[in-house]
């Protein structure tokens, strides 16, 4: 049987529907300017809370701003903080996990004890305290939210690391006289990304809900900017005569976190090949 990760995906149900919403989403976010209906920040005071029509498919808001169109627009913002901010953690987490994993003793004791500390933090309560003293730009969300959320990322890649650094091509590289950065970078780290590249799909979908929250919240993405949380936080304002304000946000938030958490989980049997001989037999 050829277990190719290219075979495991296309019988791997659970990724394959998580990667088809992932995929629907990025679509949605970067055509919005072709699907978007109307302008998403253009006020109509003549259709304040119009119920879902043709006209308006998801109704609008309390401006009379239509809410599919904020909602595409919405997506993009959503899912670009979700990207950086990841990607932001998961550069951290690496080069710190590898340097504890790679030297050990003393310096893992180190970084590990730091790593510790961060973990013992509530992070949105830390997100919440940092973004209070910061402008609430959408580049401060992307960088608090990253520079709060490596910590798992670093325990991932040090323990991959620690089962690797006494393998042979790593001590036959270490004997030709390779320096750390290449064993590092060349040999060691290639072969330790498949659960980092789970924990960075994952970590999207944490992203998007913490964005979401903020923006709910009033301390993310402010008005007339349009993100899934705060046209959920003008839904709360109205709750009872626009449904449609909590409803449509809701789902989309509540979509993208499960097709991210699904192609993760589909991509964590995939990547693991005794997961994979298992579900086979």
């Amino acid at each position: 049987m050829n277990n190719t990760i290219g075979t495991r995906l296309k019988a791997n149900k659970m990724a394959l529907f998580g990667g088809i919403i992932v995929l629907s989403l990025f679509f949605a976010a970067v055509l919005a300017p072709l699907l978007a209906p109307y302008d998403p920040e253009a006020v109509d005071r003549h259709n304040v809370l119009a119920r879902p029509s043709r006209a308006h498919l998801f109704g609008t808001d309390d401006l009379g701003r239509d809410v599919m169109a904020r909602m595409l627009y919405g997506a993009g913002i959503s899912l670009s903080v979700g990207f950086v901010s990841v990607g932001i953690a998961t550069f951290i987490g690496i080069a710190i996990g590898a340097a504890a994993g790679y030297y050990g003793k003393a310096v893992d004791a180190a970084i590990m004890r730091f790593v510790d500390i961060m973990l013992s933090i509530p992070t949105f309560f830390l997100i919440l305290a940092v973004i209070a003293f910061l402008d609430s730009s959408i580049w401060n969300i992307m960088a608090v939210i990253g520079l709060t959320s490596w910590m798992g990322v670093a325990r991932l890649v040090r323990a991959e690391f620690l089962s690797r650094k006494n393998r042979e091509y790593v001590l036959a590289a270490k004997a030709s006289g390779a320096s750390d950065l290449r064993i590092i970078l060349v040999h060691m780290l290639p072969n330790s990304l498949a659960p980092v590249i789970i924990s960075a799909v994952l970590g999207i979908a944490a992203a998007v809900l913490v964005e979401s929250a903020l923006s709910f919240l009033g301390i993310g993405v402010q008005p007339p900017t349009p993100s899934w949380g705060n046209i959920l936080s003008a839904g709360k304002d109205n709750l009872e005569i626009a449904w449609w304000l909590s409803v449509f946000p809701g789902l989309a938030i509540l979509v993208t976190v499960m097709g991210y958490n699904l192609l993760g989980e589909g991509l964590r049997d995939i990547f693991d090949p005794r997961l994979w001989n298992e579900r086979s037999r």
